[in-house]
Parts: C-alpha cells; structure tokens; sequence
C-alpha cells in the first residue's frame, strides 16, 4: 500500500510517522527547513515520552513520488486549491484522496439526495478547482481529533488524541475505506468507518464554527469563552443557527448545543487553532470554518445574523493582521 501525505506538518507528519513505521511505503510532501529536517534526520514524533524516527521519502515536488493507493491532504483547507494541479503526478487510476481538514469538505454535497445534490461550495471550493481536479469521486472524509505540533523543523510533537473518523461520502463502507482504516488501526491510531460521515464533520464544525472565531476576536482560551456568559451566549447563539441549516440538509446531531459546548469547555486553557494562526500572523481558516456555513445558510434560506456579524468582525481582525486575503 502506497500512502502520501500531503502537507506533513503537525497532523500529517503524526499519521506518516506512524504509518512508516507499521511497515506501510509512506511518502510525504513539504518544502523548506522541515523537508531539509526530514531529509537530514528522519521525521521525528515526540508522544508519550518517546521519541520516535521514520526514515520517509520526502519531496517538495510530488513528480518525484509518483502513482499513490492514497493521497492524505493535511493541509489547511484555503492551502488547497492553490496546489489542486500539483496532485496530478501522485493520483493513478484507483487513486483516492483523504481530506483531512477542518471545516466543511469540497465534495460534501456529492450524490446527496435532494434538491442540492453536487452543488459546489464556493468559499472552500472557488471556481469548483477541486471537484474538476481531485473529482469528489476519490473523495474519503476524514475528521480529525489530534492536537499535535511542529515544535521546529522535522520534529512532531503529539499532544493528545488518535482518532481519524473515516467515511465514504455515499456511506457504504468500500474495499478502500476499509483498507485504509485497517492500516491506520494497525499503526496504533483509531481510525472508525462512518457510514454518515457528514453528521461527524458537522458535530466538529459545530465547535470550530463558533469557538475559533470568539477566541480569535478576544483573545480567549475555550475555558475562558466557556466560562463567560457573554461569549458562551454568543458561541451558542452561532451553534443554533448552524444548527438550523444543518437539520434542512438531513443531518443529526448525537448530543445537544449545551453538552457540545460543555465539553469545550472541559478541554481547559487551549488556544484554538485560530487564535494560534492570528497570533503567529499566519493564514487564518475563516472560509472553510465560518463562510462556508454562512453559505449554506443561504442556500437553504436560513438567516444567520450571530454567525454573519462574527464572520464580518473576523474577516476585519484577519486582514488587519495580514492573516486573511
């Protein structure tokens, strides 16, 4: 099995290291001062009181990689249709395309029954370049629940969690998604088949919708945002519009607002994603996290005051900050 993970920075370097090491031929693609680390020393993951190396195959350009049984794209969601052509060398015939990111996936309305089926999504996937260029075809979801961190170049740093939920987006559990959980299970991470992938992605949207962009305007922890009235009011106000949209394209959230924003809060003093990218002064992903919800709420006719006024003051603080285009 041929496995190239796209974007091997905290996320993607954790799932190479260990698929590496499982036995499995890994490649991965990066550039600069982590692709020279990786090449010198080995990819380095630091979990649980060890230090672990895999020797892997590493390019900036993925014609040196060539046809791959499974292409791991890790990047962040705005990173990928810049690089959407750059696939091209590493997708053969039977080649399928995991999409690990945050936020609402380009191929989310394919084959879904009704009126919006194979409807685009324009603020993740402009001009449609990702469905003309991957195809939803070898799409397989996957939702992350890792934290991990590139602590300096070539070195992982896995903070908690394992679990990478996968699931086809017409819901059968296929030859291939089923392989590929096995070698996830086989190199220690949880990897579940979903046979609704999409009621998993909204239940992790439902949290990075609201807590990463209060977090990014205020400076919080989710602890902090949890824990003030104001703020939680806010969050939850965002949910429930999201909440709204979510039930018109037929998904079903396994627990309420209340007990998802509790366990938010149970996570303690983390810095959201958001809040780290704006700090850092690094591309904020506002568009698969906010706007692509928003835009939902206007194809299904459904207002979204709270999460349309967040979204404005978002936009504003990023492109200040130089953290948004």
């Amino acid at each position: 099995m041929k496995i190239c993970v796209f974007g091997a920075g905290a996320i993607g370097g954790y799932m190479a290291v260990e698929l590496k090491r499982a036995g499995y031929d890994v490649s991965i693609v990066t550039r600069g001062a982590h692709l020279e680390a990786i090449r010198a020393n080995g990819l380095r993951l630091r979990i649980a009181g060890e230090e672990k190396t895999a020797t892997v195959t590493a390019s900036d350009d993925p014609a040196d990689l060539g046809s791959q049984d499974y292409v791991i794209l890790t990047l962040k969601a705005h990173s990928v249709p810049p690089i959407a052509d750059k696939l091209a060398p590493l997708l053969g015939k039977e080649t399928a395309v995991v999409t690990g990111m945050n936020g609402m996936p380009f191929w989310y309305f394919h084959g879904l029954e009704g009126a919006w089926r194979d409807h685009r999504i324009e603020s993740v996937d402009p001009g449609g370049v990702l469905w003309r260029t991957i195809t939803p075809q070898r799409a397989i979801g996957c939702v992350v629940y890792p934290a991990c961190e590139v602590t300096e170049p070539g070195i992982i740093e896995h903070i908690e969690g394992n679990r990478f939920s996968l699931g086809e987006p017409d819901g059968s559990k296929s030859e291939r998604v089923q392989a590929l959980s096995k070698a996830m299970i086989a190199a220690g991470l949880r990897a579940p088949v979903k046979t609704n992938i999409r009621d998993e992605i909204w239940l992790k949207l439902w949290g990075n919708l609201s807590f990463n962009p209060i977090s990014a305007l205020t400076g919080s922890t989710l602890e902090d945002i949890v824990s003030d009235p104001d703020s939680c009011g806010l969050a939850r106000s965002m949910m429930v519009e999201a909440e709204m949209i979510a039930a018109k394209l037929g998904v079903k959230f396994p627990i309420d607002v209340d007990k998802r924003i509790k366990g938010a809060g149970a996570v303690g003093a983390h810095k959201t994603s958001m809040l780290q990218d704006l700090e850092r002064r690094r591309p904020m992903e506002i568009d698969a996290l906010v706007s692509s919800v928003q835009e939902l709420g206007l194809l299904t006719d459904t207002p979204t005051p709270t999460i349309d006024t967040v979204l404005a003051m978002t936009k504003r603080l990023a492109r200040q900050a130089g953290c948004y285009d």
